[in-house]
């Protein structure tokens, strides 16, 4: 289905761009189409470069002040997808490229991106052979966590022990030692 998916993305999205650049073309003409798509590279490359570095100085602080800089590497993951974009000639490619570089369209962006990763990866935990272990419904003792030994409560087996079972709380002796 991806295959698919992938072989008509890359056979209608040249198509399409040509179908609009001569739209565009016989609107405006030609030389000023050409003209259009040039300034719409320069104005690309200035922005690429100006979000590139803030992505790179944001991304520095985050390392630096010791914490986890998942949103600075999508946002320069993001910066990098829209640069190659704004690269290929035409404009439905720099429309979704711009989306993906300029400030205040990024956090929709990113959203957009996170809900898509996320159901992806849900989809094929679902069809992995450990489905099993990823299973947040079954209860203590069950296919999920808990039955593998874990319940959920240190943070070694779940997010949390809610609905997982009873929690005992008492001390290990070990018995050698005695």
């Amino acid at each position: 289905m991806v295959r698919i998916g992938l072989f008509l993305g890359f056979l209608l999205v040249p198509v399409l761009e040509i179908w609009f650049l001569i739209r565009v073309g016989s609107v405006i003409g030609g030389w000023e189409t050409v003209a259009l798509l040039i300034a719409d590279s320069v104005l690309g490359a200035w922005l690429v470069r100006r979000e590139g570095r803030r992505a790179w100085a944001a991304l520095r602080t985050a390392i630096e002040s010791g914490r986890m800089p998942d949103k600075e590497l999508i946002d320069g993951a993001m910066i990098v997808a829209g640069g190659a974009l704004l690269l290929t000639p035409g404009f439905l490619s720099d429309v979704f490229g711009f989306f993906a570089i300029l400030p205040f369209t990024r956090p929709i962006a990113r959203r957009w991106l996170s809900w898509f990763l996320g159901r992806r990866v849900r989809s094929l935990a679902a069809r992995s052979p450990y489905a099993p272990l990823f299973d947040r419904t079954a209860g203590f003792g069950g296919a999920g966590f808990g039955g593998a030994g874990f319940d959920g409560v240190d943070g070694v087996g779940g997010t949390s022990g809610a609905g997982r079972g009873r929690v005992v709380h008492g001390e290990v002796i070990d018995d050698d030692k005695h």
